[in-house]
């Protein structure tokens, strides 16, 4: 499919990748979304907990909303889609990642990039109540990167499931790593550590044959907390291939659902990798969307309605 030409122009403020990065994570507000928890308990007994917010009228869609690294359905970038989906008849679910519900989970693994097990567990619920026909997901960063290697890593998808739309996607996860690690995103990685390693400590006494307070110590990056934690609680030789294994970009060829991929040029996050021209050219499901700005999980719009939630809600409208 032809690459898409962006159309959004930002406030002259929020051009820099560091601000409508910042701003949009730390300064913006959403209210007036309603959201009612459900848990869900999983096939290895841990659970997830998913925030639902409904439209007022009754509706045969919904869309699955999929957060970023040490995010929630509580975070701005969710509720503003959930908020923008609901008013124009479309029902909405957050799901909290493993652990990230505000309740540490059960288990010793949590989640992952590439955990689709979790979501293909999300989507069996949300279809086992009987009420959607139409299914689109939507995931941010981490999420988003999880939503394209569900598409493409499975042949038989559910019938329901309409479209996928993918914001800041880090489809080269080690590129993006490498990315992180750089001298310019110092500050980020040291926050995103910070709260891994917060949450990883309750863990040192709950499963102290799983990781000693040496191995913890010895966590001083990202990578080394996927290489001491990520990788072999989840079943993986190590961080390198972890990244190999549940990056999505080698799944990207096989997708046949219509798939939209809006990531910033600006995207410090971003490697080169992390823009699949030569994929979306070749696969007519897959749509390339690569405005000059926005940063990562940035696209401030007018009105508090973020351009990526627009473009979310209009590419599932212009679907046949």
């Amino acid at each position: 499919m032809p690459i898409i030409q962006s159309t959004y122009k930002p406030p002259f403020w929020a051009k820099t990748s560091f601000t409508s990065t910042v701003f949009s994570g730390l300064a913006r507000k959403v209210e007036g979304v309603e959201q009612t928890r459900e848990r869900i308990i999983l096939p290895d007994t841990d659970f997830l907990d998913l925030d639902w917010s409904y439209t007022e009228q009754k509706t045969n869609k919904v869309i699955i909303l999929l957060h970023g690294l040490e995010g929630s359905a509580q975070r701005p970038y969710m509720k503003g889609t959930a908020k923008l989906f609901n008013n124009n008849n479309i029902d909405a679910v957050g799901v909290n990642f493993r652990g990230c519900s505000g309740e540490p989970n059960r288990l010793f693994r949590s989640y992952h990039s590439g955990a689709t097990e979790d979501l293909e567990a999300v989507i069996q619920h949300v279809l086992s109540k009987g009420v959607y026909d139409e299914v689109y997901i939507k995931g941010i960063s981490l999420g988003a990167n999880m939503a394209l290697k569900y598409v493409g890593e499975r042949e038989g998808l559910p019938k329901e499931l309409k479209a996928v739309i993918a914001v800041s996607a880090p489809c080269y996860l080690k590129g993006s790593c490498d990315e992180l690690l750089s001298f310019k995103n110092k500050h980020y990685a040291i926050r995103f550590l910070a709260h891994l390693k917060e949450k990883l400590k309750p863990k040192l006494e709950q499963f102290p044959k799983n990781i000693t307070i040496k191995e913890f110590n010895s966590i001083k990056t990202l990578i080394d907390f996927d290489d001491v934690y990520t990788s072999k609680a989840h079943g993986f030789n190590g961080a390198l291939d972890y990244y190999d294994k549940a990056s999505c970009l080698q799944f990207l060829p096989n997708i046949k659902v219509p798939s939209l991929i809006i990531n910033a040029l600006n995207d410090s996050f971003l490697s080169p990798e992390c823009f699949p021209v030569k994929e979306a050219k070749h696969n007519s499901n897959l749509y390339l969307e690569m405005p000059k700005y926005g940063g990562h999980v940035g696209f401030i719009d007018k009105g508090n309605v973020y351009y990526n939630e627009r473009r979310a809600l209009e590419f599932v409208n212009e679907l046949p």
